[in-house]
């Protein structure tokens, strides 16, 4: 998997009223959690993510491998900034995951979601995270469910 290097990194300093600045990366900027975790947005486009982040000491549970909240959120997080690139605020309706692989620490993961479907006020986004690396290895496949709320927020 290799970065784009024309996408914006995590906390994009452009205001979301920039008509070609994505707001979804605005929305990521604003986003405590996924910074001090470490996420890197590396791709976003409407309805398409990618975001990175490395499994640390702290993210690894009593088994000695990622614990499981934190890939989910890492999948999480991409799922959100699919569902928002472009369009008004869309929030998750639920979302569920599974764990195909061990993960542990100081592997990089990179979560690529791309939405299967938008009708209305609904999506459904599906996000594959992968161990990153020579050979990739498929650690989870994640679907969301999403539903567009209003307006987009400012500030």
């Amino acid at each position: 998997m290799t970065e784009d290097p024309t996408s914006a990194p995590t906390g994009g300093d452009r205001p979301d009223d920039d008509p070609e600045f994505d707001p979804a990366v605005a929305m990521l900027g604003r986003d405590d959690a996924s910074a001090g975790l470490g996420m890197e947005l590396l791709e976003v486009r409407p309805g398409y993510a990618r975001i990175a982040m490395e499994i640390d000491d702290r993210m690894i549970n009593g088994h000695g491998i990622a614990h499981g909240g934190y890939v989910f959120t890492l999948a999480d997080t991409a799922f959100g900034t699919a569902s928002n690139s472009g369009r008004p605020t869309t929030v998750a309706a639920s979302a569920d995951i599974d764990f195909l692989a061990p993960v542990r620490v100081g592997e990089r993961l990179v979560a690529e979601a791309v939405e299967r479907v938008h009708s209305g006020r609904s999506g459904i986004t599906d996000v594959t995270v992968w161990r990153d690396g020579p050979e990739p290895v498929r650690v989870a496949e994640f679907r969301g469910r999403s539903r567009t709320v209003g307006e987009r927020q400012r500030g």
